[in-house]
Order: C-alpha cells, then structure tokens, then sequence
C-alpha cells in the first residue's frame, strides 16, 4: 500500500525529480489534463475526485517521508492545475499561460494563501495549490474575456 500511496502521491515519481519538483508535478498535471480536459463534465468529475483523493494520500505521504509537505509530494500541483484550467478554452496557449501562473502563484502564494500552508496533514499541503489554482482560473477567465 505504501508503494501506491508514493506512486500516486509523487505524481507518478514527478515528485522525485532533484530540482524543480513541483513545476515536475504541474507538467504530470497539465498533460493529463491535455489529454483527458477536452470534455468539461470529465474534468470536473476527474478533478473533484483527485482533489478528495489528494487530501488522505498526502497525509499518510507526509506521514512516510516524515517531513512536512516534503517536496516530493506533487498530487497537491497536479490537483491545483487542474482548477487552473477547468471552465476554460482547451487550447495550448490557455493551458501554457495556466501552467506559468499557477506555478508563480504556487511559489508566491499572494493574498494569504501562504497562511492555508498551517492546516494539519494533507489538508495544508493541498489547500494552497487549490487556491492557487482558483486564484490562476479566475484571472484567465477574465483575460479569455478581454482578449476574445
């Protein structure tokens, strides 16, 4: 069991990457939403249902590499992108412009979602990317509608 918490919770062994982690991770992300995005009922369905599965398999990973929000647990940028592009046009240049701010959202962690870091276990390994991505979709939904 230990070996498919790690396999999921690394997003897939992204997370083992010695440098850049959880960029590794948010690129697991986007491609698995390039290929399984295009239908918006699937990704919603795909991204709820990993986001409650990120919660308990990053605690009991956190639990295993026994540090907190290890940089080797990614399920947290694999989820959070994929909030950063739901609801929105499945396109490359969305889905690229997604990855850059979420992942500069992801490591500036404005307006206090550094502070969502706190919570126990998973749930504050997880919490900041879903900002993150919910801070990244709702720019893009407004730079989609300004540029279209």
């Amino acid at each position: 069991m230990n070996t498919l918490i790690r396999f999921i919770a690394t997003g897939f062994g992204s997370g083992y990457m010695p440098i850049a982690s959880g960029t590794w991770g948010s690129a697991v992300g986007m491609l698995l939403a390039w290929f399984f995005f295009d239908y918006t009922p699937i990704a919603v369905v795909l991204t709820a249902a990993v986001f409650a599965l990120s919660i308990p398999v990053a605690t009991r990973a956190e639990k295993f590499f026994g540090k907190k929000d290890d940089g080797r647990i990614v399920i947290d940028e694999i989820v959070g992108y994929w909030i950063s592009v739901l609801f929105l046009p499945h396109t490359f240049a969305v889905y690229a412009a997604a990855f850059f701010l979420f992942r500069l959202f992801d490591v500036l962690k404005p307006l206090g979602i550094r502070s969502s870091q706190n919570l126990p276990g998973g749930w504050g390994i997880v919490i900041d990317d879903v900002l993150a991505g919910i801070l990244t979709n709702a720019l893009l939904q407004i730079l989609v509608r300004v540029i279209a």
